[in-house]
């Protein structure tokens, strides 16, 4: 698939974003780490606001498309699961800013309920198949409670982006998603899961 340059535009801000924060750039500081005319900017932006939501949607694809990859590379359920964990803990680490959720949970809520209703609507059902299918394969445990056990991850994501619980001045975001889902993860799994796992958890 050829890239667009608002392709190129909505990686750049997503990057910037995620390393310096969302609010500390004005639009006019914004187009100029951009590298556009203000003129292109706005053809393409109709507001910060717009930009945001749009950064947000282009993500969601972008992951979208890595999972669609993954799922063509590993055919294991507990291997997908512990790689989608994988590719949570790298994307937050590329989250220097300290700001950024909360940035984005006060002053862009329609951008943020975008990514909820991703969760639910896209996420919530990946993981209730994928857990189904570790059951199936006796790769995860016979007595969980699937429906239960999804809307549990998924919870315990909106717990981690709490600054109340885990305020970002004191935790690194991605080792508290490493500790949560992790030990969570291996708590599921069969003695036969752990074996067909192993060697995620050595890694991660």
């Amino acid at each position: 698939m050829s890239r667009t340059l608002r392709d190129t535009l909505l990686d750049q801000a997503r990057d910037l974003f995620q390393r310096a924060g969302i609010e500390s750039q004005s639009p006019e500081q914004l187009i100029a780490a951009l590298d556009v005319s203000p003129s292109t900017f706005r053809e393409m932006f109709r507001s910060k606001a717009d930009l945001v939501m749009q950064v947000t949607l282009h993500d969601i694809e972008r992951q979208k498309q890595e999972h669609a990859e993954l799922f063509a590379r590993v055919p294991n359920p507990v291997g997908r699961l512990l790689s989608l964990l994988e590719m949570g803990i790298r994307d937050l680490q590329k989250v220097t800013a300290p700001t950024y959720f909360a940035d984005l949970i006060q002053h862009y809520p329609e951008a943020w309920e975008t990514g909820q209703q991703h969760l639910m609507s896209y996420s919530y059902p990946q993981l209730h198949g994928l857990l189904n299918d570790g059951v199936m394969q006796k790769l995860l445990r016979g007595d969980i409670n699937i429906g239960l056990v999804s809307k549990i991850i998924i919870e315990q994501l909106n717990m981690m982006l709490n600054e109340q619980i885990f305020p970002s001045s004191r935790y690194n975001i991605a080792e508290v998603f490493r500790s949560v889902y992790l030990y969570y993860f291996r708590g599921l799994c069969t003695d036969e899961g752990i074996q067909a796992a192993s060697s995620y958890f050595a890694r991660m």
